[in-house]
């Protein structure tokens, strides 16, 4: 099929050590490890939705929104480098960070190894699963090891791909051939639709109140249900960020009957977790969010 030459579909598995992962998933959830206690890695990136959260820009332990939007969580283990500006080099060194930056959880070392070596199970499943006590580059390998679990196949494009005609519509199979033909394509590709180059950000023109720079070019896996949108997390909606790279990337200006769609095969591209497809978060104030499923 035509289509594999751009995109290829998620693997189902990267061989994550099963009781790694797991107990990379405890602390993934774990908010002992922050400095105020009071945080985790799934505060801003909610692996019971879409890997990330609604707002913007989620706040730093002191209360200040992070300098860009949170990227989701998923599919991240796909790409080549991590940040919008690809400025981490792999998620070793993003699990790290996430675990120890002041704006982020924000804990230290000592205090990380003494909450899971005073903790008498977690403190035997790292025995368990290492065959030695907890240590940092064991408490790294836990988390990596879920993150690489944290992928979404199943999607209805990577189905189509597989052989099922019926999986996209018309209208979604249209919109792939002109997100294809207009450039769109030509930086988001392979299995994440992207995340595997840089790319200026406004080639054509700039992004008004905007400086133009060099950013990782994101991943379009499951961009349905990610909004908002962009690194400043500045645009609300899919068809307005659709129009907005036509026009500062491509140089094109999208009809709306254009822009519609590319969004409707985009819409194609959410994938599963866990055997639950993965959703969009509710805005900030319009109710609790929902709860993790069980595992199967």
């Amino acid at each position: 099929m035509a289509a594999l030459a751009v995109i290829t579909p998620v693997p189902g598995s990267l061989g994550a050590e099963p009781a790694r992962a797991a107990l990379g998933r405890t602390l993934f959830s774990d908010t002992r490890l922050s400095r105020g206690g009071d945080r985790a890695c799934i505060t801003c990136h909610d692996i019971r939705i879409n890997g990330a959260s609604a707002v913007a820009r989620d706040l730093t332990t002191d209360g200040r929104p992070l300098a860009r939007n949170t990227p989701s969580v998923f599919n991240a283990a796909l790409s080549f480098r991590l940040g919008w500006a690809g400025e981490i080099p792999t998620l070793q060194d993003q699990a790290e960070a996430d675990l120890t930056r002041p704006d982020f959880l924000g804990g230290s070392w000592p205090a990380i190894l003494s909450v899971i070596r005073g903790d008498p199970a977690l403190a035997g499943r790292f025995r368990s699963a290492f065959g030695r006590e907890a240590d940092r580059e064991a408490v790294i390998d836990a988390i990596v090891s879920f993150e690489r679990s944290l992928l979404t196949p199943g999607s209805r494009f990577d189905g189509w791909m597989g052989g099922d005609a019926g999986a996209v519509t018309e209208a979604e199979r249209a919109g792939y051939a002109l997100f294809r033909g207009i450039g769109c394509a030509a930086c988001h590709q392979g299995v994440n639709v992207g995340a595997n180059l840089f790319e200026k950000v406004g080639i054509f023109v700039t992004i008004p109140n905007k400086a133009a720079e060099v950013l990782r070019v994101p991943s379009l896996r499951n961009v349905a249900v990610t909004a908002p949108y962009f690194d400043d997390g500045s645009v609300a909606t899919l068809p307005e960020a659709v129009r907005l790279m036509a026009r500062v990337q491509l140089g094109r200006e999208l009809t709306a009957a254009q822009a519609d769609a590319i969004v409707a095969f985009l819409g194609t591209l959410t994938g599963s977790y866990e055997g639950r497809p993965l959703t969009a978060p509710r805005a900030p104030g319009s109710g609790p969010q929902p709860q993790p499923q069980p595992r199967g």
